[in-house]
């Protein structure tokens, strides 16, 4: 019996110890449990939200710190958990790996995501779009609103005469490697960079078919784009602008002013005047064809491609004249003879005069 009861003594505190050592093991496997849980939740739980939407554009400015960052994230509301992604963010050390640019946030991403993204620099190219540009200045802001770089850094290039030289184009001629389109560019392109690639684009656009057009003309390539400058505030009918620019090339031809009245809103600045005037027509300017004879030596606004190819595409007739229709309908009737071009201009006077439109 003493070894019946000593076997089973041994038993029992064998079992005990199996026990206590289970106990330990779960005690000791809780906290990793634990531990693995929240850094799962930390590294890949989703921690981007941006309410109905799929995907959203965070812009990271250069030299940008760490809390500039998060007030960007957290001003649109996109983080979750706010304690998480400072947590990673550091432990990734983005904090000082922070890269400029423009980013697409998706719904749904984690921490690891969101700071993988921001660290890599990988941004999204922004659609960079500009048409209807009167000059320089409105041109260098509206492309601003779309970059990092600012107005003030653009402009300051296009009055660079020196600059201009190297492209080779001078202050009345500036704006004539501009073509507006719709551009793929990176959000933190510098100013420089951003006209250099422009000019890539001016040089792609001005290919051997336009090129061939421009020699038969006889004309250069600033002087079709300052003619289709010209185009563009004479109409925004694209089935006449042809027909205009035939207008004008009989007149250059000829060796006639070209007395066209968009030119004269432009040597006057104010582009609020809806009637041009007697008195508009003795204004001093290079500008003022009614007074000069030809071409004037720059463009009046960035022509769109439709009139760039309207005056490559001219169209051959004999008029020389054209005024508004009367109808007010932005179309242009057309005259071969001075006699019936005025009958033509007092229909159009007597349909303001009706509107009070005096000028």
């Amino acid at each position: 019996m003493a070894y019946y009861h000593s076997k089973y003594s041994t038993r029992k505190k064998r079992s005990k110890r199996s026990r206590l050592l289970i106990y330990l093991t779960i005690l000791a496997v809780i906290p990793v449990l634990i531990g693995t849980f929240f850094m799962y939740q930390i590294f890949y739980k989703t921690n981007v939200w941006m309410d109905d939407k799929e995907k959203t554009s965070v812009f990271i400015p250069s030299g940008s710190s760490f809390d500039e960052v998060k007030c960007i994230l957290y001003s649109q509301g996109l983080i979750i958990h706010r304690n998480n992604f400072e947590w990673l963010a550091k432990k990734k050390s983005y904090p000082s790996n922070i890269k400029a640019g423009h980013y697409l946030l998706k719904q749904g991403m984690s921490n690891l995501e969101l700071i993988n993204l921001l660290r890599s620099g990988n941004q999204t190219p922004v659609k960079l779009i500009f048409n209807n540009i009167r000059g320089k200045e409105q041109f260098a802001q509206r492309i601003s609103q779309q970059i990092q770089a600012d107005s003030t850094s653009i402009i300051n290039l296009l009055n660079d005469s020196t600059y201009l030289a190297n492209l080779g184009l001078n202050e009345f001629t500036a704006t004539t490697i501009f073509i507006p389109n719709t551009y793929q560019v990176f959000w933190t392109i510098k100013a420089d960079d951003f006209i250099k690639r422009m000019k890539r684009e001016y040089n792609k656009f001005w290919n051997a078919d336009r090129r061939q057009k421009i020699d038969s003309m006889e004309m250069s390539i600033v002087e079709v784009i300052t003619l289709a400058s010209i185009v563009e505030k004479e109409s925004q009918k694209n089935d006449e602008k042809s027909r205009i620019a035939g207008v004008y090339i009989n007149r250059l031809t000829r060796n006639w002013y070209l007395q066209a009245d968009p030119t004269l809103v432009y040597a006057i600045g104010d582009f609020e005047i809806k009637r041009v005037l007697n008195i508009h027509k003795e204004i001093d300017s290079p500008f003022n064809t009614y007074k000069k004879k030809g071409l004037p030596p720059g463009p009046i606004c960035i022509p769109s491609i439709s009139s760039i190819d309207a005056v490559l595409n001219f169209e051959e007739h004999r008029y020389l004249y054209f005024c508004a229709k009367d109808d007010l309908s932005g179309y242009h009737v057309f005259a071969n003879s001075y006699l019936q071009h005025e009958q033509n201009a007092r229909k159009y006077r007597r349909a303001l005069n009706k509107l009070r439109i005096y000028k």
